[in-house]
């Protein structure tokens, strides 16, 4: 039997972690949790004198939340003596060590967080703390850049000669400046232009505040450098939202949507709102999902390697103007969810956070070094999810998007990287348990994401919450009480690959409706399921088409999500459900494909339209210069005195 083993001691408690390492080493720990250390499991027994006792012994206050008691779920000395899952799966009881481990080290860094922050709602409201925010008199600066050895903030405000803005820097690597307001208005004004400028080894390099809340490049410039902008507009230029949040529907049907890409022409918020919306609400969609909200640099990524998390994206407008898109959706009783990506960032220097990355230790970076630190197949920068401030950093993103945008949840992107240790590179799941909860399993970004899911749903009871994960984890979607990760849905993706790989290399009669049965039938029974299908998205268009009634479970140890879009019953043979699923996808595809080539016929009228209408010009034209030319022939021949002429 696998057990968890250390030597360490049982941790004590720092007055507040001068690193985020928030976890003792504990069982199967190599080299700590807060250095970032792997999970390891051991086969031999484990002596009882080197197990790690529950932290905080003698002090702790952890309680066991209610609805564990209800489910008899108790946390001992010994860590959890029984977890709901094990009902719902027996199966999972034989990782009862892993369990065990994940639940002592969730709720020990809850209670860190509680004791030294106030409460995790408290700790996830960094962003009124950090970057630049306005006090009673004063604006208030801060940045965590514990390997900074000078700062200043410079920008238009004081002529980008920072000399005269120098910050101080306390014990936990937090630079900060209070600048007194100007004759009563702010030192800085709104939409100009800042950057923190840090001295490390003897240079001095600018980034833009890891906080900013816009960041904009001019576009017209080939190697424009990027900045960050204050965004405090005056309270007459604040949007202020007029309509409640729509009802947490029973059945949510999602519209995936990117904003620039939404139409024929690139579209920004103002627009997609008064455009788009009303023909999603049309089409009896009541959810909105938003992709590329956060600034990235990159338009080809599609959002997804950001450098500036608490920024709205520029290339679509301002936040006052995803704010009327947010308002407007809800005036239409559509919730709208973002797509955050909190698995990795993009590796951008000038304008990313990776920027602040100056070759220090883990412990005092926002992200971990070495290979660890980064994503091979994606090219960019993984989260060190131990340390202190990175939480702080990513549970305040998605506490201000709710906060300050109303979003109504979220579709977290990459679990699969953010689950494993590989990243889901080059591997296959095949549904036995120990690819789920072994040597590979991530088990600080596991945390992360309890802590997030748990916070989320206290924050906004009502809010959505996606996964998109190829694995399938189990419990990834039971809650964090029982055991869980505590998301709501799984975005089943195995579906629609496996239905495009089936376009793009296979003839139809090469199609195996075994293949296809077990792809739609092979989910685990713990989650419920959003499928996506695929579709062109030239014109409004379900890209994230959800139906949240799941049939009864199928079975025990299959891995992936059922397809939801079925008229599922337990009686109904996988065979026929196949079938059903094929046809589905065959008319989504043939419906998006008549719209494509609707399109494309009305263009090639228009252009038909114009040919003709530029030949009639040049024809035109053709009869005038032969009118010309025979005028200039007269002429001439008059001239030559030729009478016949």
């Amino acid at each position: 039997m696998l057990c968890l083993a250390s030597s360490s001691a049982s941790p004590s408690v720092p007055p507040r972690p001068s690193y985020p390492a928030a976890v003792r080493p504990g069982p199967g720990i190599s080299g700590g949790g807060g250095a970032g250390g792997n999970v390891r499991l051991s086969v031999l027994p484990v002596p009882s004198s080197l197990r790690w006792s529950w932290p905080l012994k003698a002090n702790s206050k952890i309680s066991v939340p209610e609805t564990a008691r209800e489910h008899k779920t108790v946390a001992t000395e010994d860590g959890v003596s029984h977890l709901p899952i094990y009902d719902l799966d027996p199966k999972l009881a034989e990782f009862k060590n892993h369990f065990n481990y994940r639940m002592r080290r969730y709720h020990y860094q809850k209670h860190l967080i509680e004791k030294h922050e106030g409460s995790l709602e408290e700790f996830s409201r960094g962003y009124l703390k950090f970057g630049i925010n306005a006090e009673p008199g004063a604006t208030v600066y801060r940045e965590w850049a514990p390997a900074a050895m000078e700062a200043q903030l410079v920008g238009d405000f004081n002529n980008w000669n920072g000399f005269e803005h120098m910050m101080t820097k306390d014990n936990f690597g937090v630079w900060s400046i209070k600048i007194p307001h100007v004759e009563g208005r702010p030192a800085i004004p709104h939409n100009s232009k800042v950057k923190f400028r840090f001295r490390h080894d003897g240079v001095w390099v600018e980034r833009i505040p890891a906080w900013i809340r816009y960041a904009i490049v001019n576009t017209s410039k080939f190697g424009a450098p990027y900045d960050g902008v204050h965004w405090d507009p005056p309270t007459s230029e604040r949007y202020v939202f007029k309509h409640p949040r729509p009802r947490k529907p029973d059945t949510p049907r999602i519209y995936e949507a990117h904003v620039g890409m939404s139409g024929e022409k690139p579209e920004v918020y103002r627009e997609f709102a008064d455009n788009v919306l009303p023909r999603i609400r049309a089409k009896n969609y009541n959810t909105v999902q938003l992709m590329a909200i956060m600034e990235h640099s990159y338009y080809a990524s599609f959002g997804y390697h950001v450098t500036n998390f608490f920024a709205v994206s520029s290339k679509s407008g301002t936040p006052e103007d995803l704010k009327y898109l947010v308002d407007k959706a809800h005036s239409l009783g559509l919730r709208v969810l973002m797509d955050v990506v909190h698995g990795h960032a993009s590796k951008n220097v000038t304008d990313g956070l990776n920027g602040y990355d100056v070759g220090q230790s883990a412990q005092e970076s926002y992200f971990y070094t070495g290979d660890r630190g980064y994503h091979k197949l994606w090219d960019s920068r993984l989260f060190n999810y131990t340390n202190w401030e990175v939480l702080r950093f990513l549970l305040s993103n998605l506490r201000y998007w709710m906060d300050e945008f109303m979003f109504d949840g979220f579709r977290f992107d990459g679990v699969t990287s953010m689950l494993y240790n590989h990243h889901g590179i080059n591997t296959s799941f095949t549904g036995n348990y120990k690819e789920y909860f072994g040597l590979d399993t991530n088990v600080d970004a596991i945390i992360y994401m309890m802590l997030a899911n748990h916070l989320i749903h206290k924050v906004l009871p009502e809010a959505t919450i996606i996964a998109e994960d190829v694995s399938g984890m189990p419990v990834l979607c039971r809650p964090v009480d029982e055991g869980g990760v505590g998301f709501d849905y799984r975005q089943a993706m195995a579906i629609p690959e496996r239905w495009a790989d089936y376009l793009k290399n296979k003839d139809v009669h090469e199609f195996s409706m075994s293949g296809i049965s077990q792809t739609l039938n092979n989910r685990n029974k713990d989650q419920d399921a959003i499928e996506t299908t695929i579709a062109q998205q030239t014109n409004p268009r379900s890209t994230l088409d959800v139906a949240s009634e799941i049939p009864p479970h199928i079975s025990s140890t299959s891995t992936f999500e059922h397809n939801s879009q079925l008229e599922a019953s337990p009686l109904k043979l996988p065979i026929i459900q196949a079938l059903e699923a094929l046809l589905l996808a065959e008319r989504q595809g043939a419906a998006a494909l008549r719209d494509a080539t609707d399109i494309m016929r009305r263009q090639i009228e228009q252009s038909d339209a114009l040919l003709t209408k530029t030949k009639q010009e040049m024809d035109e034209v053709r009869k005038k210069q032969a009118k010309t030319d025979q005028i200039l022939r007269l002429l001439i021949s008059g001239a030559q005195g030729n009478p016949t002429s």
